[in-house]
């Protein structure tokens, strides 16, 4: 005769990790806290910086094995030429001539790039001549136009505003237009509701619905422009012998100064990874993130 299985015995095992023992009420269970490496690495800033470190050990090791500053100088003679650079106010006297020009140019693009979208999205002949517009001159890279710039502008800040305002505005309109055709409808109606139209309904309506496309393009853009404005500087950078890191790259490299090249690039580099943090990211926090609209 078969022995009486146990009540009990059909239930599922309890995983160890559930098990509590048995306390007074009100007794708070306190967990143990994770162990601190993890959560050191839980910090977004700490990883990057141990990437940064990485990558900084290995250009120096590489540096060291080659032995050639000319070929490629090791971090400490960059940072010590980037050093020399900012005390003399060679290196931030040419960021600033960058700069003006990359914010008068990326200002014009994103005006022309609005103007752009908002007639697109208001017209089937803004819509077809947006359409047409982005598909021909898109993929046209801004330093191809460099000899027309020339042509028609000459040597100086136009022809550079010119390049830029090509860098901006294509991917700029194009994430804008992406961004407004997916509002939703209900959005829409709420606005023609209220008797918006046009500019206001752009502006009112469609522009903060669609702002995380916006800011996208606002980010891609902005890596285009800094990318154009200096390639176009090596080319043509000096306008009544003020140019700008582009040119100062150029020169250096003509009088083979590696390192001081080397800190031209590392000034391009910082500048770009300053406005993608404090730019960008301060606007995505204080906008989209805030409001719910993007995680």
């Amino acid at each position: 005769m078969s022995t009486p299985t146990s009540s009990t015995s059909w239930l599922p095992p309890v995983r160890p990790e559930y098990e509590r023992s048995p306390g007074l009420p009100g007794d708070v269970v306190v967990e143990a806290p994770l162990p601190v490496a993890h959560r050191l690495m839980a910090q977004a800033w700490l990883r990057k910086t141990l990437i940064a470190l990485v990558l900084l050990a290995a250009w120096e090791v590489a540096a060291r094995v080659l032995n050639n500053d000319l070929l490629l100088p090791g971090f400490g003679a960059t940072l010590s030429a980037f050093v020399q650079g900012i005390l003399s106010g060679e290196l931030l006297q040419k960021t600033a001539v960058s700069l003006s020009v990359l914010l008068r140019g990326y200002l014009l693009g994103v005006v022309f790039a609005f103007l752009l979208t908002s007639l697109a999205v208001s017209t089937r002949v803004g819509r077809d001549l947006l359409s047409m517009l982005t598909a021909m001159f898109n993929p046209l890279p801004s330093i191809a136009l460099l000899p027309l710039a020339l042509l028609w502008f000459g040597l100086g800040t136009g022809s550079l505003l010119f390049v830029l305002v090509h860098a901006v505005l294509w991917p700029l309109a194009l994430n804008t237009y992406s961004g407004f055709q997916a509002v939703p409808e209900t959005l829409r109606m709420t606005g023609r509701n209220y008797g918006l139209s046009g500019l206001r309904h752009v502006t009112l309506i469609l522009v903060p619905a669609a702002l995380p496309s916006i800011l996208a393009g606002l980010r891609v853009s902005w890596a285009f422009a800094w990318r154009t404005l200096i390639a176009a500087e090596l080319v043509f950078g000096a306008s009544s012998g003020n140019g700008g890191l582009g040119w100062y790259i150029f020169q250096n490299r003509n009088e083979l100064y590696t390192d001081r090249v080397f800190a031209g690039l590392a000034a391009v580099i910082a500048i770009g990874l300053l406005v993608e943090h404090l730019v960008f990211d301060t606007l995505e926090r204080v906008t989209v993130r805030r409001w719910g609209v993007q995680h």
